[in-house]
């Protein structure tokens, strides 16, 4: 599995800007005017994680295998996408299929940089979003609608899902979250849940897009972000887009010379993959040979069974056991022989929760 993000947003927030500095290709035109994305842009980018180069180092590995993380950018959504108005509405779909959703909020002022509503106000723009979001997920939820009054009528399976589907409909149509939904989590809510791949009941990371002052310290249009996604429990990133911009090209030593000027750890790409991997819960077990070292995503909690079967549904089929290094020993020791002689490999079984950073090779009947 793989950790994939779709990015929505105003047009002309950054968010086109932010996508291209993320992946460092310049294949999604940002210009300042509206809709300038008129085609969903993806990109498959790896995941930054050291731990995989000191582990090729110590077994010799050809080549290095990160994990990845799938972006999906669409054009900028506007108030009134759902009835036509701008293109973002017509591109939702692309976003469906997603883990979570990055929605880039714009948090500083540019008087040459025009606002599609005129005026900088960060959660008006995130209400905005997230209705057109709702309004996605009614009208999608409402066509279904007489297929399944039609369906239940022959199906008893379909029919006891009726009412739940129904008051889902009602919830929706009063402008209120799919994830708020009381009868989510009922077997009737489960079923219609997984079909759905509701736009309002995905994670969400709210993007804020600083300048470079806003970076040094938070803005007010930040701290009213950061007040409405703790009411929601959801993350937070902020990024400027335009001095990420002037990462592409560096080498890395620089970019974090450069990032260090202005109190910055991270990359945008780095604290929005890692706050991904929050959100979602997900973390990245190890694996390392002399053909290639690889980064695994799992679920945190995810046991040994589970986790083989990332690699290969034969893995978790034909489970017998798993031998696991923890990263930080095999680093320490110098690789799997040392770990063995020192009794710090471990034979684990089929109840084991593999851990972030675990070093595992698995043993399983064909």
């Amino acid at each position: 599995m793989g950790l994939s993000i779709g990015i929505v947003g105003l047009p002309n927030v950054g968010k086109s800007t932010i996508f291209n500095a993320l992946t460092r290709e310049q294949n999604a035109e940002s210009a300042n005017y509206p809709f300038c994305t008129i085609e969903p842009n993806k990109a498959v980018v790896p995941v930054p994680d050291p731990r995989l180069q000191k582990l090729a180092e110590i077994a010799g590995s050809q080549k290095i295998l990160p994990a990845t993380v799938d972006f999906v950018d669409i054009a900028g959504l506007v108030k009134g996408a759902s009835q036509g108005e701008g293109l973002g509405n017509k591109f939702l779909t692309n976003i469906r299929e997603t883990d979570a959703i990055l929605q880039v909020v714009r948090c500083f002022d540019d008087p040459n940089v025009v606002h599609v509503d005129g005026s900088i106000d960060p959660v008006r723009d995130i209400e905005i979003i997230e209705a057109e979001l709702i309004i996605a997920d009614f009208q999608m939820m409402e066509n279904r609608h007489n297929r399944v009054v039609k369906a239940a009528r022959g199906d008893k399976a379909i029919a006891a899902t009726l009412p739940a589907f129904e008051a889902l409909v009602a919830h929706l149509g009063e402008g209120k979250m799919a994830y708020t939904f009381e009868g989510k989590n009922s077997e009737a809510g489960k079923i219609i849940f997984k079909e759905s791949q509701f736009l309002t009941d995905k994670k969400v990371i709210y993007c804020c897009n600083v300048d470079e002052d806003g970076l040094m310290e938070d803005n007010d249009y930040v701290k009213t972000v950061k007040a409405y996604a703790a009411e929601r429990g959801a993350d937070v990133v902020k990024i400027c887009a335009k001095m990420e911009e002037e990462l592409n090209g560096m080498s890395d030593e620089e970019r974090d010379e450069f990032l260090a000027e202005f109190g910055v750890k991270e990359s945008g790409l780095d604290q929005i993959i890692h706050t991904g991997y929050h959100t979602l819960g997900l973390i990245s077990y190890l694996t390392q040979g002399p053909k290639e070292t690889r980064a695994w995503t799992i679920h945190r909690g995810d046991t040994a069974p589970k986790a083989a079967g990332v690699i290969h549904t034969d893995f978790e089929r034909g489970f017998i056991r798993a031998q696991v290094i923890a990263y930080h020993d095999f680093v320490e020791k110098g690789g799997e022989a040392a770990c063995r002689d020192a009794g710090l490999l471990r034979t684990e079984g089929k109840e084991y929760v593999v851990k972030d950073g675990d070093v595992i090779e698995f043993l399983f009947n064909v």
